[in-house]
């Protein structure tokens, strides 16, 4: 049957792609993916061949296109970004409206991704959770938007590179130095590392750092627990 599959892959560590993810891979068609050299690591690891299409960025809508033209043939597709699951800070959201809108199943296969990892052990997420992925690489927007995001009240992730962590983890603490951060750095990886402290502590323990390396997902803690839990505490 002609199906698109959104595939969750690993995000690090191999051993975090899924039973359904693998058996997906095998038997479809054809594999899109954002990075064919990328994908085809994974697909060598696992011991699959399939033809492989680019779907980027840069291309998403065209590569749609070819796409829609295998699922037409009746043949199935999955479709892979670099590492995670596709549409989260990645590609995938366009190529999921175009071959909605051409009138085939997608199919979601769950998997792996920086944000629910890091959210899983960061603590004091709240009811509620921002998520905003990579913020504007221009210091005025950035902090323009950082300070909306920790007005609201509500815990925020975002997604960081190792060339503007610093930057990030100072604009936050001019803000509010004494928020609480958590920074997840190459999760699952080899040399995952998860710390914990205020903003200005933080700041100050990457900007000491000779070298930063990896990339990032940063968990900056909500206050409406904490204005919550003060008037709860008064009433009784």
């Amino acid at each position: 049957m002609a199906e698109l599959y959104i595939v969750g892959t690993p995000i690090g560590n191999l051993g975090d792609i899924t039973y359904r993810a693998v058996e997906t891979l095998k038997n479809v068609d054809a594999i899109a993916c954002e990075d064919t050299r990328h994908t085809l690591q994974l697909l060598n690891h696992l011991e699959i061949k399939k033809p492989l299409i680019s779907c980027r960025a840069q291309n998403e809508r065209t590569a749609s296109e070819k796409i829609i033209d295998l699922l037409r043939e009746g043949k199935s597709v999955a479709y892979a970004s670099d590492a995670g699951t596709p549409g989260i800070s990645d590609p995938g959201a366009v190529l999921c409206d175009c071959v909605r809108e051409a009138g085939f199943t997608i199919v979601p296969i769950p998997g792996p991704s920086a944000f629910a990892t890091l959210v899983s052990a960061a603590g004091s997420g709240g009811k509620t959770l921002i998520f905003e992925g990579f913020l504007s690489v221009k210091p005025g927007k950035r902090r323009s938007r950082l300070r909306e995001l920790l007005a609201t009240g509500d815990a925020v992730i975002v997604y960081e590179s190792p060339f503007r962590i610093v930057k990030l983890l100072t604009d936050i603490a001019d803000i509010d130095s004494k928020r609480r951060v958590v920074v997840g750095r190459e999760l699952t990886k080899l040399h995952e590392e998860i710390v914990s402290g205020s903003a200005e502590e933080l700041r100050d323990d990457f900007a000491g750092r000779s070298s930063i390396k990896g990339e990032f997902a940063v968990f900056i803690s909500g206050t409406k627990n904490t204005i919550q839990n003060s008037d709860e505490s008064a009433d009784n």
